[in-house]
């Protein structure tokens, strides 16, 4: 029998200059059986990369999102990228539309600029 693993990607949140981490709070906010399906699923980007639809797609310039259906009848989005070998979390939402807002995707493609220097 093969002792074979899966290869776990390190995950980081952005962190503000302040020290703050907003997609922590965020997360933190959302009812405990939320959080565990969000959670689910980042574990599932975090040792399965690289995965596609119906969990993860592109959002172009190196941006992805993870698609949460949760509990509470709602959908969330938690935007990401992946950089030398780790996962940087930037941006996590509720979805009230169908298409992702630009104001949702400016914010988190400046924080992947941000921690990505």
């Amino acid at each position: 029998m093969s002792d074979t693993r899966l290869t776990e990607i390190p995950v980081f949140f952005y962190r503000t200059s302040g020290g703050t981490e907003p997609v922590l709070d965020w997360l933190r906010s959302l009812p405990p059986e939320d959080r565990r399906a969000i959670g689910t699923d980042l574990s599932t980007v975090q040792f399965g990369w690289p995965i596609g639809m119906p969990l993860c797609r592109p959002l172009g310039a190196g941006l992805w999102d993870v698609r949460s259906s949760l509990p509470s009848r709602r959908i969330a989005r938690l935007l990401f990228f992946v950089d030398e070998g780790r996962i940087g979390v930037v941006h996590g939402f509720i979805k009230k539309t169908q298409k992702t807002p630009a104001g949702d995707l400016a914010l988190a493609r400046n924080r992947m600029k941000e921690m990505k220097a």
